[in-house]
């Protein structure tokens, strides 16, 4: 059903009034202090025990931000007016004292990315445990931390209590961040994008866990994200967001069958087109590998995780050998699981890690080789990593991070700029980007910036690390569509690695399957996903698919 901000349609509209409302939000409006213009305006909800509701919309919506108000989070520029209403009180009058009380016990909160959540210097039985209220022994605390990891689906938890974030993967630590958020046992569960940058098979099983204990504890649950296969399987109530504006409001299935507004139905879009046409006999091979492997000791770093999961004490082998090859001008998409290898061999490949076997760029031999020797080769391949807010420094403005790899050359500072605004027009950014600072770009503008950095170097190879991973539906059509125009005018190539196999299959000519570091597939794109050769294989696409 459709709805305009001036006439926004709530849940309780839509179920029975006999039903007990969890929270009420009336006209809530965020605006920055002395500015007219409204971050989110007038958002209304209800949320109900037991029920989801998803927000949805590109970057920039005002989802997140309208999350931060209901736990009283809000940074102290934004001025919020309207109401939001818990057990007779407004959230958005109380102290802080009052709202200390209602964080974690009534509301808590499952944020986007756990390894920044996480404090790095505590052990995960530290972080757990210093939020339960009780008063009891050591040993009663930890046998209820120990309780909550079971209940999360950690199996053998006394294994986990010592270890330090870094020590645990990706899924493992937003089981660890849900943990945390059920401590106080709310009454509602705020879960703002936490499922982004997993992989399809570990989103279903981290969305169908926070699924599971909502309905045991009959919490309400606010789900934001920008993945619409995920909001249509575990949401009952979706809210449209579009530049902090409601656009549609209502059941999930009714907008999904059929969605009323524009916005809504380039959102529900999911497809990407097709990739660029390679001809075969036209180009060269720029990247041969024979035989590689990847196999971490005991003292490699971030491996201790992984030595302790297989119960080794010796080493782990990330990546068994493996031999592929790729065309100037074409790109190969590495698909896999979480822990399947995909990042080790990007790693590898760019020399950042030891490995064994051949790599081959062009008709010069990577192997063998210590940095010093590959210093002349690497302007030729450049990586472009999963988080550009990480991969940034905060200390720069564009401009110097742009530069920073020309800077060894000999140029003037003139013609530095004049590089570093050519990188910017390639990427579809504005000149005057280039005085600004990574705080003050969006995730898309990140990543174009990070795109930047790498274009100048003028690469024939880029490998890029699931570079779309934390983006909304939107702005990764956007990116895929400049890289496919990059693909086209630099005759670029590209290692692209990704767990978005929609992504992958709009831009890649030929698909790796990963699988516990076995090469398990390696196909064309069409010919992969029209007739996969594995179970592994038809369970991705099948889990990636609305």
């Amino acid at each position: 059903m459709h709805s305009t901000p001036s006439a926004n349609i709530k849940q309780n509209d839509l179920l029975s009034d006999s039903e007990q409302i969890s929270l009420t939000v009336e006209n809530l409006t965020l605006s920055l202090k002395g500015e007219q213009k409204a971050l989110v305006d007038t958002l209304s909800f209800d949320l109900y025990p037991g029920r989801t509701l998803a927000l949805v919309g590109e970057s920039g919506s005002g989802k997140s931000l309208s999350a931060l108000a209901l736990m009283g989070l809000l940074p102290e520029a934004i001025c919020a007016s309207g109401q939001v209403m818990l057990n007779g009180d407004d959230i958005l009058g109380l102290s802080e004292t009052a709202l200390c009380h209602i964080r974690g016990r009534k509301i808590a909160i499952i944020f986007q990315e756990p390894m920044t959540a996480l404090n790095p210097l505590h052990t995960i039985e530290d972080q757990v445990g210093e939020l339960m209220l009780s008063s009891g022994s050591p040993i009663e605390k930890r046998r209820q931390v120990i309780e909550l990891l079971i209940q999360v689906g950690i199996t053998e938890p006394e294994q986990y209590l010592r270890r330090f974030p870094h020590q645990l993967s990706g899924g493992q630590r937003q089981r660890v961040m849900i943990a945390m958020a059920l401590v106080g046992n709310p009454d509602i569960l705020i879960a703002d994008e936490p499922t982004t940058a997993l992989d399809v098979t570990m989103q279903t099983q981290i969305l169908e866990l926070i699924h599971q204990l909502q309905q045991k504890r009959q919490m309400a649950l606010l789900l934001i994200s920008h993945d619409l296969s995920l909001v249509n399987q575990y949401s009952d109530d979706i809210i449209v967001m579009q530049a902090g504006r409601v656009i549609e409001q209502g059941r999930t299935d009714q907008i999904f069958k059929h969605p009323q507004h524009e916005y809504t139905r380039s959102l529900l879009n999911h497809h990407f087109g097709d990739p660029l046409h390679i001809s075969s006999d036209k180009h060269t091979q720029i990247l041969e590998v024979k035989d590689l492997s990847v196999q971490f000791n005991h003292n490699a770093f971030g491996m201790l995780s992984y030595l302790r999961q297989h119960k080794s004490h010796r080493s782990f082998e990330a990546l068994k050998p493996l031999s592929f090859s790729l065309q100037q001008g074409a790109a190969l998409g590495v698909v896999g699981e979480s822990g399947s290898g995909k990042t080790s061999l990007a790693l590898a490949i760019a020399r950042l890690i030891s490995s064994s076997g051949e790599i081959w760029l062009g008709n010069d031999a990577l192997h063998g080789q210590n940095q010093s020797a590959l210093r002349p080769f690497r302007h030729r391949f450049q990586m472009v990593f999963q988080d550009p807010f990480a991969s940034l420094n905060p200390r720069l403005n564009v401009e110097s991070i742009i530069e920073e790899g020309i800077k060894a050359q000999i140029i003037s500072p003139s013609e530095r700029r004049q590089a570093v605004a050519s990188a910017l027009q390639k990427v579809e950014l504005p000149v005057d980007f280039m005085y600004r600072y990574p705080h003050e770009l969006s995730g898309g503008q990140r990543q174009r910036v990070a795109l930047a950095r790498a274009l100048i170097m003028q690469p024939e190879l880029l490998i890029l690390d699931e570079p779309t991973s934390a983006l909304d539906r939107s702005t990764q059509r956007t990116l895929v569509r400049l890289l496919r125009k990059l693909q086209q005018q630099e005759k670029l190539s590209y290692l692209f690695i990704s767990h978005d196999l929609a992504v992958v299959r709009a831009l890649c000519q030929r698909v790796l399957v990963l699988q516990d570091g076995h090469m398990i597939e390696l196909q064309s794109t069409a010919d992969l996903f029209a007739n996969p050769q594995t179970e592994y294989t038809k369970r991705l696409i099948s889990a990636s698919l609305f």
